[in-house]
């Protein structure tokens, strides 16, 4: 193990490497190691052509993060698990200036084991039927992808599909500590992530790994269940500033979410009574009903989820999240990804291992287009590009799925109030469309594998039953022809036992107490 510079580190990248970075969202990037890359190359014009490989997105939506890796000729390919945190990515993307992919975040992370193992690939089911089944795109998401990543085998009668591996010739990961030997621990990290398995992907393709930490120990001062990446692992070790290693590009530090300290339990001040109110509340009604269930929670009104449930008292369930935290209450914004407040701590690719195999009980997810046959999209509209994250993966493995968002955007003015809805205007643009234009979820397959699948607005809930969307609830005062048949696209079956929405679910008071 050699300690170096950032500037050093970055100098070792050559033209045409792999190199797969750690992190997710804003927390867990090694933010000093990219940033001196992107500086070499605008002072250089090298390393170029490099292909970029990560499993969770990492950035801050506008310069940190994945975006150091933003510029024409630097980057030649991106296979990435979400694209919105990288808004030069996205742009170089739509610009067909490098070739671009979109595979399941999960899928992604299990392939640095596979990498890591010597394996073909990974093997799953995970991702077929939707966008990323090569009968589809493949994961392609612009016309300069032109190489086939994915392919579908048939395995005992059964369909799968096989991602395919390849060498990785640089880790960058990012840890505490390091000792002397290179050993690195994470005591002031949120998550340990893909720490392991991509460092020893790169390691055993014959590539380097590159440690951003905060500080170095003498060797034998770590304990050993206390490091995440053996020293035998570790080629370069970076100790970076404080500046360039914030616990997330939202805070500095937070010790809840490591462990060190817990927040108090209570809920707080409550959520102000709105749309996005209303529609977490009657999600919350489908995890009230399951007994001690395994959840996970999207960004966006799925995360408000949680939040109603503290202040409805409501408790017997357990929160996870994909970068694997399990238990406690999962951080919004740039610091999603972590937790506060939880009870353990497992690896990505573990998290997922959980998830595939149908671990999660129910999944409350974003609703940002649907069809009539139950179909979502929530990865790419028009030239913009947001990409699945484990989408994927948690909708086709939940037990249960809850797609929550507003049945319309685009200027919607509703007022919950009385037990009742008052729609004073319409969102110009409908959610619920003829076809979704990226096939994010497909709602027959998922359907046909016995899942349960509920579509959650503030004014109806829709049920998929036999391969369509059926009404199953209205809330009071919306009228059925005038505020959702004739303002969906979508073909839509109205239930012979349609029900009004629970009036509690309207009013500003405590529902559940």
């Amino acid at each position: 193990m050699k300690i170096v510079t950032a500037a050093e580190a970055a100098s070792l990248v050559q033209d045409g490497w792999t190199v797969t970075t750690t992190g997710f969202v804003g927390a867990g990037h090694a933010e000093a190691v990219t940033k001196a890359l992107e500086a070499r190359f605008l002072a250089t014009g090298r390393p170029r052509d490099l292909t970029l490989v990560y499993a969770a997105g990492q950035g801050d939506r506008v310069n940190r993060g994945a975006n150091h890796f933003g510029f024409e000729g630097l980057t030649k390919r991106v296979i990435g698990g979400h694209w919105a945190s990288a808004p030069k990515l996205v742009a170089l993307a739509r610009e067909e200036k490098l070739e671009a992919y979109n595979l399941p975040q999960g899928v992604i992370s299990h392939l640095f084991r596979a990498i890591a193992g010597g394996k073909p690939g990974v093997l799953t089911a995970i991702g077929l039927n939707t966008f990323v089944d090569p009968r589809r795109d493949g994961g392609k998401i612009n016309a300069t992808a032109k190489e086939e990543l994915v392919e579908l085998l048939t395995i005992g009668g059964r369909e799968a599909l096989l991602y395919k591996s390849f060498p990785i010739h640089c880790a960058m990961i990012r840890g505490t500590t390091a000792d002397e030997r290179g050993n690195v621990s994470i005591e002031q990290e949120p998550f340990s992530q893909d720490l392991l398995s991509a460092a020893q992907a790169a390691h055993n393709s014959g590539g380097i790994v590159i440690a951003q930490v905060k500080r170095l120990t003498a060797a034998g001062a770590l304990h050993p269940r206390a490091v995440a990446v053996p020293g035998i692992l570790v080629d370069y070790v970076v100790v970076a500033e404080p500046e360039d290693h914030w616990m997330t590009f939202a805070e500095f530090y937070n010790p809840a979410y490591t462990g060190e300290v817990r927040l108090p339990d209570g809920a707080g001040a409550p959520l102000p009574l709105d749309l996005d109110k209303v529609i977490a509340r009657r999600a919350l009604l489908e995890l009230a009903r399951l007994d001690h269930p395994v959840v996970n929670l999207g960004v966006g009104i799925p995360a408000l989820v949680g939040a109603v449930a503290r202040e409805e008292g409501l408790s017997g369930f357990t929160l996870t999240v994909e970068a694997g935290p399990i238990g406690g209450i999962p951080a919004e914004g740039l610091s999603f990804g972590c937790s506060a407040n939880l009870e353990a701590m497992v690896d990505q690719p573990a998290q997922f291992d959980l998830y595939d195999g149908g671990g999660i009980d129910i999944a409350f997810l974003g609703l940002a287009q649907a069809d009539g046959d139950g179909n979502v999209n929530v990865s790419r509209f028009g030239d913009r590009i947001a990409g699945v994250g484990g989408f994927i993966n948690i909708s086709q493995a939940a037990k249960e799925v809850v797609f929550c968002g507003a049945f319309s955007t685009g200027g919607l003015d509703a007022v919950p109030h009385d037990g009742r809805l008052t729609i004073r205007k319409e969102g110009a643009v409908a959610k619920f469309v003829r076809e979704v234009e990226h096939l994010s979820f497909n709602g027959p397959y998922v359907a046909g594998l016995g899942r349960r699948i509920l579509y959650v607005t503030e004014r109806a809930v829709f049920e998929l039953r036999e391969g369509h969307l059926v009404l199953v609830e209205i809330a009071p005062g919306v009228e059925l022809d005038r505020d959702v048949l004739s303002r969906a696209e979508a073909r839509i079956v109205v239930a012979s036992d349609l029900k009004p929405m629970d009036p509690r679910l309207f009013r500003d008071r405590p529902m559940l107490r």
